[in-house]
């Protein structure tokens, strides 16, 4: 994996080319700054970069910037980006994962947990690499490709407001737990008949579909800073600031209006029925490592149960209804 670390700081440049030699498995370019990084990307024999580890404060762009300026980037929109840096209040980490960053470090870090979090990125390449690198079908604007896509994958929307990668998303709850910032609670929304629609899909219009939900989410949630991820399945996560908490069926309500508004319709020209069911609402106040990751899941789940019991229930409905008639 070759690395490239953005950093102002000669001694930790210095530091992690270091780590790196020592490893013996990884090769790294370092840059003082955005523009020289963008500048290293830019060279026609610039050796790929499969990993970025990025300052915050920095002089002219700062690394945040610099993130969503690599998240631009077709060849960087999914590669994984380190934010090492000083910065430790709460408003630097939510600018950054909402930036695009996959991880977060604060200085001065242990070598060990910088090692383990390299592991960890190395592991998402490698990963992603045997995947063969799936067509980017959002820039394609064609309906016919179907490249394999399962449907409890989780992929990142892009160009929605506060979506995140999902491991970004547990990367960020981990985060939180662990330095007590949370303030927050966490809930999900479960697309209805979700197994339904995906047979009746092609991998684009799946794509878009799931997109078009996203942004009636986060339509909905604009007036509280939020971050969502799509987990696969249908589902999202969604994670609101500030002591909020909503009540969960009538922001359902809220999210199935904003969808409807939005006009969905099948390629072939067909109205397209797509509602959702929202989950538990989870306090993430007072949680901290495996109890906060587990309020994660637990709303993940909460969610994707209310969406089956729907079903469920809209069934013995009309199996009443037929039973009467007979």
């Amino acid at each position: 994996m070759h690395l490239l670390v953005v950093d102002d700081e000669p001694a930790i440049l210095q530091l992690i080319e270091l780590l790196v030699q020592f490893s013996g498995e990884h090769t790294i370019s370092t840059a003082e700054c955005a523009v020289d990084a963008l500048d290293l990307l830019a060279q026609p024999d610039a050796e790929p970069v499969d990993c970025f580890l990025v300052d915050i404060q920095m002089p002219g762009t700062d690394g945040i910037e610099l993130c969503k300026i690599l998240r631009s980037r077709h060849d960087h929109k999914n590669t994984p980006v380190l934010m090492l840096t000083a910065m430790s209040d709460k408003s630097y980490i939510d600018r950054a994962f909402s930036a695009g960053a996959t991880d977060y470090i604060t200085k001065p870090f242990e070598i060990d947990d910088v090692r383990g979090r390299i592991k960890l990125m190395e592991e998402i390449v490698v990963s992603r690499k045997k995947q063969n690198q799936q067509p980017d079908l959002s820039n394609t604007g064609a309906s016919e490709i179907d490249a394999p896509l399962a449907l409890h994958e989780p992929f990142h929307v892009r160009n929605v407001n506060g979506m995140i990668d999902y491991l970004a998303l547990e990367n960020y709850i981990s985060l939180m737990a662990r330095k007590k910032l949370f303030g927050s609670a966490v809930f999900a929304f479960s697309i209805r008949d979700i197994e339904d629609l995906f047979q009746q899909t092609s991998r684009y219009e799946y794509e878009c579909l799931v997109a078009d939900v996203a942004e009636a989410i986060t339509m909905c949630l604009s007036e509280h800073p939020h971050l969502i991820s799509h987990a696969g399945n249908g589902t999202f996560v969604c994670i609101v600031e500030g002591g909020w908490q909503p009540d969960a069926e009538a922001l359902a309500d809220k999210v199935n209006i904003a969808i409807h508004s939005l006009g969905l319709y099948f390629n072939d020209g067909r109205p397209m029925s797509v509602k959702v069911s929202a989950g538990d609402v989870i306090r993430l106040v007072w949680k901290s490592g495996d109890s906060a990751m587990n309020a994660l899941s637990a709303a993940h789940q909460s969610a994707e149960n209310e969406s089956r019991r729907y079903a469920e229930d809209l069934k013995n409905f009309w199996d009443d209804r037929h039973s009467v008639s007979r």
